[in-house]
């Protein structure tokens, strides 16, 4: 069982910038990749930021250059430096971990609680 709780949200303005925190416990072994997603009102929830135990990383295109993943293995603890930030990030952020094996999401799925961003123009 892993858990994972976030941290950071918040209201800035635009151009603003926030850090997210997601530190995860428990069988922290059992998962190799961390990711961001965001869910705005009506809209599909969608993958903003991944990293993986290699150290590769993905963004989503509206986010490239602005944002940054990153961890923080000893506190087992992965972040999301939000940079420009821009009304259109307005959504609740979730910090989700799982593990891959040969391509495939495998075992359980772990999800935080979530943490509201509001970017005001």
């Amino acid at each position: 069982q892993v858990q994972l709780v976030e941290s950071g949200g918040g209201l800035v303005q635009a151009g603003g910038s926030l850090r997210l925190s997601c530190a995860a416990s428990g069988s922290i072994s059992s998962i190799n990749v961390m990711a961001w997603y965001r869910q705005a009102p009506g809209n599909q929830r969608e993958l903003v930021a991944r990293s993986t135990n290699s150290g590769s990383t993905n963004y989503a295109d509206s986010v490239k250059g602005r944002f940054t993943i990153s961890r923080d293995n000893a506190k087992n603890t992965v972040y999301l430096q939000m940079d420009g930030l821009r009304p259109e990030d307005t959504a609740v952020y979730y910090c989700n971990a799982y593990r891959t094996s040969w391509g495939r999401r495998v075992g359980e799925d772990y999800w935080g609680q979530g943490t509201q961003v509001t970017v005001s123009s």
